[in-house]
C-alpha cells in the first residue's frame, strides 16, 4: 500500500493540444497529489505576441486547466508569465526595447492574476542559450522587474534560467535582494541538486528529479522541492520527465529515506514558498 503523503511536482505543463488531463491521470494513478501548474511559452500554444493583452489567452487557458485538474481530485496551482526565451521570438519583428515593455506588460498582468487569487506565483528569467551582451542585460532587466511586481504582492517567482552553478544562483540572488523581494520566494526553477548552497543564500530550488538528483539533494537535507518539468509536446512525448516521475521516485526513496523527510520536501516547503495549502 502507497503511503499516504502528498506528493507535489513543482513544475509541470498540461497542454490540451498534448496529452492533456490524460497525464495529469498518470500523475495521480502513480500516487501524485498536488500540481503547480506552469503556464507554457506563448509559441508553443499558437499565440503569437503584439501586445500585452496576447498574453491572456495563454494565463487564461492554464487557469481553465488549473481547474479541471482540481476538478479530477489533484490540487493545482497555477504559475504564470513570461518565458524568458521569449525574448529571442519577439525580436524576430520588432525592437529589442519594444520587446522588453511587452515582457514586462505580461509579468504585470500574471501579477494581476496573482492579486486576484487566480495564481499563486508569476515565472521569469534570463535565456538558458547564448544571447548577445544586449539581450542579456535586457533580460536581466525583465527578471528584476519580475522580482520587483512580485515583491509588492508578496508572490513567488519561478525562474527559468541557464544552467547554473554557485556564481551563477549568487548573482540571482544579489539581483532578487534588490527587489526587497523575501528569498524563499525565488525559485530555481530546473534547478541542480545544491540544497546547501541555495540555503545559505536563502533562495529555493525546484529540484529536477533526474537520475540520481533527489539522492544527491537528500544528503543535504531537505529544503527542496522536486519537479519534472513535464511539457506535455505532442512531438515529445515524455520530455522533459514522464508525470508519473515524481511519484514514483517519492514512493520508491521513501523506502530508504522514510516518509517524514518527503513531508517537507512535499508539503512544508511549497506552503511556505507559494502560501498555499497542502492537503491530502
Amino acid at each position: 500500500m502507497s503511503p499516504a503523503i502528498p506528493i507535489t511536482d513543482n513544475h509541470m505543463h498540461i497542454d490540451p493540444r498534448g496529452r492533456g488531463l490524460l497525464a495529469v491521470k498518470d500523475f495521480k494513478n502513480a500516487g501524485g497529489t498536488h500540481i503547480i501548474l506552469v503556464s507554457k511559452p506563448t509559441w508553443t500554444i499558437g499565440v503569437t505576441v503584439s501586445k500585452p493583452d496576447d498574453y491572456i489567452a495563454v494565463f487564461d487557458e492554464t487557469v481553465e486547466i488549473a481547474r479541471q485538474i482540481n476538478e479530477m481530485g489533484v490540487g493545482a496551482f497555477p504559475v504564470l508569465g513570461v518565458h524568458p526565451a521569449e525574448i529571442s521570438k519577439l525580436t524576430e519583428y520588432m525592437e529589442l526595447d519594444r520587446a522588453v515593455e511587452l515582457m514586462k506588460s505580461g509579468l504585470e498582468l500574471a501579477t494581476q492574476y496573482v492579486k486576484d487569487g487566480a495564481a499563486v506565483g508569476i515565472k521569469t528569467g534570463r535565456p538558458h542559450y547564448p544571447v548577445s551582451d544586449e539581450v542579456w542585460a535586457a533580460s536581466n532587466e525583465i527578471m528584476e522587474y519580475g522580482f520587483t511586481l512580485a515583491s509588492d504582492i508578496d508572490c513567488a517567482v519561478q525562474l527559468h534560467t541557464e544552467d547554473v552553478g554557485e556564481p551563477e544562483l549568487v548573482d540571482i540572488t544579489e539581483r532578487a535582494k534588490r527587489s526587497g523581494i523575501k528569498l524563499h520566494r525565488v525559485v530555481k526553477h530546473f534547478a541542480p541538486p545544491m540544497v546547501n548552497v541555495c540555503e545559505r543564500l536563502g533562495i529555493f530550488p525546484g529540484v529536477i528529479a533526474g537520475k540520481g538528483a533527489i539522492e544527491t539533494a537528500l544528503e543535504e537535507g531537505s529544503r527542496f522541492m522536486m519537479e519534472t518539468d513535464y511539457i506535455d509536446d505532442p512531438e515529445r512525448p515524455g520530455a522533459v520527465l514522464g508525470p508519473k516521475t515524481i511519484p514514483r521516485r517519492t514512493l520508491k526513496l521513501v523506502e530508504e529515506h522514510g516518509e517524514e523527510v518527503f513531508w517537507k520536501v512535499h508539503k512544508e516547503n511549497p506552503e511556505k514558498v507559494y502560501d498555499i495549502e497542502i492537503e491530502i
